[in-house]
């Protein structure tokens, strides 16, 4: 997404003079971007392609953006400098959008707050786009056990842009079972595991289906009723999944469409592959969580061994060693309209018997009351890396 810089200037003013003046503030925000602005025009405001400053280069401008006002679409971010009124001017105009009940923010301040600004605005507004061309693919109804995590298609579309497409569990297995072989560069280590080799088969088989279904509807993303697959091939989705996700195709356990939702914004935010896990147990006094699935990107973590899944002991499951450090915690309700998300540490991998397989110990900046008091459903999401900052600027806008 390009950088695009809308220019307003007092006819009073020589512009000419006035970019002279300006030149070195331009440059500086630009090297420290990485990139050069673009001057845009009003017909390019509203592309997608452009991501639109409206810079304030002078004071007495506020007629002129009223003006156009009708005409643009917001983000309305208004980018000013320290001479010539800009900053007064800024304040008019923000006032002025506020009025009219649309959200504005004015980016000022030294090259370095101003570049940093614009990265971190550029890079929310980017996945509010990408949202509203993603396509997520539900394979068979929600699992029996999430009574809490029915979603409105529509309103998913309406609220976030992404569209939820149904496909039924039959059509799954027929992929399934056309044998299809798509390459993965974690091939020849998952088969080099040690693991039984005919689980290993059958496991990608499952995976195979999966990405034939993928690039048959186009989709960013899958959630698949994956129990009803040991019934079927007495193994089950966990490698696949794992490799979608490592293929940065979101891809989630049982059927949950919130926590898919929430994962591939929180991937799209963060470029960070995305880990879906049971909370397993929460210690208050420590402000610690337990979080544990048999399934994760395999970009994720440091190593990874292959084990049966959990539950049923069959197939192939992934126990995954994730590196201590910063992480985030996030997870989206049903319907859009309230979000939990913290950072914090993952402190320690555990080895228990009686949890699925990659197991982690998480301690929050947020209380772990949250899951007592008002949790928003049973899966949630992990990333390493502290981005809630960034995920609460996305709802913010």
């Amino acid at each position: 997404m390009k950088i695009g810089l809308y220019n307003l200037v007092s006819e009073v003013h020589n512009e000419g003079y006035i970019d002279q003046t300006l030149k070195g503030f331009i440059t500086e925000i630009e090297e420290k971007l990485g990139e050069k602005f673009e001057n845009i025009n009003l017909e390019d405001f509203n592309r997608k392609d452009y991501f639109p400053l409206i810079f304030t280069k002078s004071g007495g401008v506020e007629g002129k953006f009223k003006q156009i006002f009708k005409q643009v679409k917001g983000p309305y971010l208004l980018l000013s400098s320290g001479l010539h009124n800009s900053f007064a001017a800024s304040l008019e105009i923000a006032s002025f959008i506020k009025q009219k009940g649309e959200k504005v923010e004015i980016i000022h301040g030294d090259s370095d707050y101003i570049a940093r600004r614009i990265k971190e605005l550029s890079k929310i507004f980017e996945v509010k786009s990408r949202l509203a061309s993603t396509k997520l693919g539900v394979i068979g109804k929600p699992s029996d056990w999430l009574i809490a995590s029915d979603v409105d298609y529509n309103k998913v579309k309406d609220v976030l842009g992404i569209s939820l497409i149904d496909i039924e569990m039959g059509e799954l297995v027929k992929e399934i079972d056309q044998s299809h072989h798509f390459a993965h560069p974690k091939l020849n280590d998952i088969k080099n595991k040690g693991f039984d080799s005919k689980s290993i088969d059958r496991a990608l088989k499952i995976y195979s289906g999966f990405k034939a279904i993928v690039n048959k509807y186009k989709l960013d993303g899958i959630t698949v009723r994956c129990f009803d697959l040991l019934g079927i091939y007495k193994n089950t989705g966990c490698l696949g999944l794992s490799l979608l996700n490592e293929g940065g195709i979101v891809a989630g356990c049982e059927g949950d469409i919130p926590a898919l939702i929430s994962m591939a914004i929180l991937h799209y935010l963060t470029d960070e592959p995305v880990f879906m896990a049971n909370p397993s147990s929460v210690d208050i006094n420590q402000n610690e969580i337990i979080l544990a699935h048999c399934t994760l990107p395999l970009n994720m973590p440091d190593e990874f061994y292959l084990k049966t899944h959990f539950e049923s002991g069959l197939g192939v499951g992934i126990k995954g060693v994730i590196g201590e450090g910063e992480a985030t915690i996030f997870k989206l309700s049903r319907d859009g309209k309230e979000y939990f998300v913290s950072g914090g540490e993952i402190i320690e991998n555990l080895n228990s018997e009686n949890l699925c397989r990659t197991q982690i110990r998480f301690r929050m900046n947020e209380g772990v009351k949250y899951f007592l008091q008002n949790s928003i459903g049973n899966h949630h999401l992990i990333c390493k890396g502290d981005y809630s900052e960034m995920v609460r600027e996305f709802f913010k806008w």
